[in-house]
């Protein structure tokens, strides 16, 4: 044989000996399993917290508007402008309504004059009309005595008698009259009340046409910011029209629609740190002081209201902001990425590599905060457990 043949056979045998050892170490390396990553459980703080979407809520939206129609002379605020509780916003034509108030005001004087004409005239001229009639009924019934006395001698007639007992019962009748006109000009009496009467309907007439003399003025009900201005000078107003809308004064508020599912982790009280989409770098913290206690079956969500105690400068009604809740906090717990965990039933179980073989181990679950959850039992400081998913306990594996 040449030494070409030799050479071709030492490659030939080679190259057999060599795909041996590579399918005895596939083979090997099939019969321990796939590799798969490990992780160690830890102690570290965890804090669970929600992130939800919400909006910045304005205390209260006032709307303001006019009680009666009138033209507008002028508008005091623009969009943007903080106004103080009583503040004038918007004036309207007030011509007809000042004469009106004139007019009950002439009204008033007029019936307070009545009031002093019955105590100053009315009263003494009843007074000496009472006066006169009791002097006329004394001597009509002098005059009947002496008529009676000379009919009686024969000198007159009865016809005459008759007279002057006529004038008797015509003096007692007007004696009557006047005592009555007397009494109804006391205090008390008929005409006095009357023209009391009369003047508190002219004071009330007047107070009514003040106030709306004083509804020409439109006014800031609350302290707070006008977010919309709807009405120029020379529009005709009426009260049915919305003209400002104004945001009250008061704590910055924000609001937030929360899975339904994370109602047990909502406590009042709990803190809160928050952001703006327009300032996702600047923080605040808020707090947490009102949960509904109705659901929104529509979205299947809780509303939930949060308390700024220190809002930046910056924040505006309905400005969107992102909400980091935190519901639960400890400052050391065994901790294992939340990946290693498999949950079915309501029961969780992890993945122990343990002699080449996957073996599930029960746990029992705490506080979960992002990419960590906190182990209770099942597991000690120090165990790893299995992240790659997809294997069945009890199949070979090795540590990659």
């Amino acid at each position: 044989m040449s030494i070409a043949g030799r050479g071709g056979t030492r490659r030939s045998v080679i190259v057999v000996l060599l795909l041996a050892v590579a399918a005895a170490g596939a083979g090997w390396m099939q019969w321990r399993g796939p590799a798969v990553r490990l992780a160690a459980v830890e102690e570290a703080p965890i804090v669970h917290a929600i992130v939800v979407s919400g909006r910045v809520q304005a205390p209260n939206r006032i709307e303001i508007g006019s009680v009666i129609t009138g033209r507008v002379v002028n508008v005091r605020v623009v969009e943007g402008n903080t106004v103080e509780a009583g503040q004038p916003l918007i004036e309207l034509d007030a011509q007809e309504l000042q004469a009106g108030v004139a007019q009950a005001q002439a009204a008033e004087s007029t019936a307070r004059t009545r009031i002093a004409s019955v105590g100053e005239l009315a009263l003494p001229q009843s007074t000496d009309a009472l006066a006169q009639a009791e002097a006329q009924l004394r001597f009509a019934e002098a005059d009947y005595q002496r008529q009676r006395a000379l009919r009686d001698k024969g000198f007159i007639s009865d016809a005459r008698l008759d007279d002057a007992d006529r004038q008797v019962a015509v003096a007692r009748s007007q004696l009557e009259s006047a005592r009555t006109q007397r009494r109804a000009q006391e205090a008390g009496g008929v005409a006095a009340r009357d023209a009391v009467v009369r003047w508190r309907e002219a004071v009330a007439a007047r107070e009514l046409a003040q106030a709306k003399l004083a509804q020409t003025v439109i006014r800031a009900s609350v302290a707070g910011t006008v977010l919309a201005r709807s009405v120029e000078p020379g529009d005709i107003v009426t009260s049915a029209r919305r003209l400002l809308v104004v945001a009250s004064r008061g704590d910055t508020r924000l609001t937030a629609q929360i899975d339904e599912k994370n109602l047990p982790y909502l406590r009042e009280g709990s803190r809160a740190i928050a952001s703006s989409d327009a300032f996702p770098g600047e923080r605040f913290e808020a707090v947490l002081y009102y949960v509904s206690p109705g659901v929104d079956t529509s979205r299947g969500s809780v509303e939930a209201r949060f308390r700024v105690a220190s809002p930046p400068s910056y924040l505006r009604a309905d400005m969107t902001v992102s909400i980091d809740i935190e519901v639960a906090r400890k400052d050391k717990a065994r901790l294992i990425p939340a990946a290693a965990v498999r949950e079915a039933e309501g029961h969780a179980t992890v993945q122990r590599l343990d002699n080449g073989r996957l073996v599930a181990v029960p746990v029992t679950l705490g506080i979960r905060g992002g990419a960590k959850v906190e182990v209770l039992s099942g597991l000690e400081s120090g165990d790893t457990v299995v992240l790659t998913r997809g294997l069945a306990d009890g199949s070979r594996a090795r540590a990659r």
